[in-house]
């Protein structure tokens, strides 16, 4: 039933013109409108709600990521934009920070103005 319907994201914000900078100038999502509610971007097609939370507590995993094609270049790409990769000590992350899972598939974190841990990943 649902299988078939396009997904919409939320992320909880608390200042959306410091979220508006980060999705739009840093990620290059388009931005659709602002409403009292969320700051609407547009992901390749999928809504992504940045909901008008007020103060919250992110959670301590990722809560959105893109697949990409080539993540060491996408990796590189938002680093010459000012975004900062996280380092998860017990996980061997190379100089990019991208980890390398056991079956071969790769990931980086990183985190949006609010704390809210967002991910790039290929996977194999």
């Amino acid at each position: 039933m649902l299988g078939s319907a396009k997904i919409i994201a939320f992320v909880p914000i608390t200042n959306p013109e410091h979220s508006r900078l980060f999705y739009e100038g840093k990620l290059g999502l388009r931005f659709v409108s602002n409403d009292p509610f969320a700051l609407v971007m547009n992901g390749n097609g999928t809504m992504v709600r940045l909901t008008k939370a007020g103060k919250f507590t992110p959670a301590g995993f990722t809560i959105l990521g893109w697949e990409v094609s080539a993540i060491e270049n996408t990796v590189a790409e938002l680093k010459g934009k000012g975004v900062q990769f996280e380092d998860f000590p017990g996980l061997p992350q190379d100089d990019l920070g991208i980890w390398t899972t056991p079956s071969g598939s790769k990931v980086a974190w990183f985190k949006d103005p609010d704390g809210n841990i967002l991910s790039v990943s290929q996977h194999a």
